[in-house]
């Protein structure tokens, strides 16, 4: 009876169908390991070596587990630091406040900035009166730090 083997141009087609799903998905490098391993038995049965089936499935499923074992972690520290650019943090310093009521010098009180009304320290050494506008100079939590303008 023979042995059931798979020709080394399916295990080719197999890692490059694996390779072009790691393309088309957003799966973080791990069809990519299985693609190689497919490949890599690919090229030792076109070479001549010609194990069983089940030699063949180990060796694919050793080669592929051994590539992600090793090489994902560096993959992707070195992919997430190109390709994924951190977004600007959205910031208030610097942008005008509006007070929506009167804010001693030194004093807490609130005013209105995208829509939105905010507590306020006045660090200035003016009074802020209500209406003023009144510049953003940090954020602290959720405490806005301003100065008249």
């Amino acid at each position: 009876m023979e042995s059931l083997t798979v020709a080394w141009w399916a295990w080719v087609l197999a890692g490059l169908a694996l390779l072009l799903g790691e393309l088309l998905t957003p799966g973080g490098f791990y069809l990519i390991f299985f693609g190689v391993g497919a490949l890599a038995v690919g090229a030792i049965r076109l070479v001549g070596f010609g194990p069983s089936f089940l030699v063949e499935g180990l060796l694919f499923v050793v080669i592929s587990i051994l590539a992600l074992a090793l090489f994902r972690r560096p993959l992707m520290e070195r992919f997430r630091t190109q390709l994924t650019p951190q977004p600007p943090v959205d910031t208030f310093i610097g942008e005008a406040a509006l007070a929506v009521e009167e804010i001693p010098a030194n004093g807490i009180g609130k005013v209105e900035l995208r829509g939105t009304t905010w507590s306020a320290q006045n660090i200035g050494p003016e009074t802020i009166p209500k209406s003023a506008r009144c510049l953003v100079e940090r954020v602290e939590g959720l405490m806005f730090i301003v100065r008249a303008q």
